[in-house]
């Protein structure tokens, strides 16, 4: 909310008296002068957060968008109050971030480009943090080298990754493939910019565990205390810190920690931040468009998935 304050100036005049022949008169004080504008208290600027859906989000039994009104989901609903006040398995996500009234979202339509510097509306210059939420498609070379000039000055780069061989639209590229790619054959920096690799596993099960660290933002932040999250069909990752010392694990496969094992990672590079998980199921609110069989991972009890989500969000986006 912003207060204006008003600054009221009382000025009083005496005439000079004439061989005091002339009786005083009283001069009436000005109306009240409002203070300049940049007196004025300016709301912060929100975080801005643009969720993908150009690589085949929603391809097969997929369906990770916040939203079915792109770019802007508040188009389906400005007042959000619940996941089902909008459409899409990652609308809880969505939702949680809109009701703090701290975040602006939009979504990246299917059809569109990732850019970086064009200008355009949906540019990633215009956002503080950008949602890869499994792709499906190959990035193109272009795209590959804004993803990675936006994280080096100094955007948030959230990645999603699955199983080895979830190719769910079938042209022969599954999202561990895709983010391998990105690392390797971006045309910026291919030594594994980031410091860690996909692993290429499906794993049925497990439930990983958060290591122990208790300074760390994203494990303690904002939204909760994370303890750990759910691998249901997934992957993990192998993080090579001679690549980036700035990579960390921060919740680990049962019996994994080191360089092995990771399930959620973070990085640094350049002046922007990273987060990469290894299964979409924990963000998966259950719900979603008609025909798809979804699973409610963002609240499951065997993790704290919800919280892991917000505060990397939050981290990623300098919140």
């Amino acid at each position: 909310m912003t207060i204006r304050m008003r600054a009221a100036t009382a000025l009083a005049g005496t005439a000079l008296l004439a061989a005091g022949l002339i009786t005083p008169t009283a001069v009436a004080a000005p109306a009240p002068t409002p203070a300049p504008a940049s007196a004025a208290p300016v709301a912060a600027t929100p975080h801005r957060v643009l969720f993908d859906n150009s690589k085949a989000e929603t391809a097969g039994n997929a369906d990770w968008i916040i939203s079915t009104s792109q770019p802007d989901p508040l188009a389906q609903n400005a007042n959000p109050t619940t996941e089902k006040s909008w459409t899409g398995a990652l609308s809880a996500w969505g939702v949680a971030l809109q009701r703090t009234g701290q975040y602006s979202l939009k979504t990246l339509p299917a059809g569109s480009t990732i850019s970086y510097g064009t200008g355009a509306a949906l540019d990633l210059a215009n956002f503080d943090t950008f949602v890869l939420p499994e792709p499906n498609i190959r990035l193109t070379a272009g795209e590959k080298s804004a993803l990675i000039r936006f994280v080096r000055n100094g955007g948030g780069l959230f990645l999603i990754s699955d199983h080895t061989r979830s190719d769910r639209n079938n042209d022969g590229w599954d999202s561990p493939a895709i983010i391998n790619d990105l690392m390797t054959a971006n045309g910026v920096d291919d030594n594994d910019p980031f410091g860690f690799s996909v692993d290429l596993l499906n794993i049925t099960t497990d439930n990983p565990r958060a290591a122990d660290a208790p300074t760390d933002p994203v494990l303690h932040g904002p939204f909760g205390t994370v303890t750990g999250s759910i691998l249901r069909n997934g992957t993990t990752f192998t993080l090579k810190p001679a690549d980036n010392p700035s990579v960390k694990g921060l919740v680990y496969r049962t019996g994994s920690s080191g360089t092995t094992g990771a399930f959620f990672v973070t990085s640094t590079y350049g002046s922007g931040r990273v987060a990469v998980w290894g299964d979409s199921s924990p963000v998966d609110d259950g719900t979603g468009q008609s025909g798809n069989t979804l699973y409610n991972g963002w609240n499951d009890p065997a993790g704290t998935d919800a919280a892991l989500a917000l505060n990397a969000t939050a981290w990623l986006s300098k919140a």
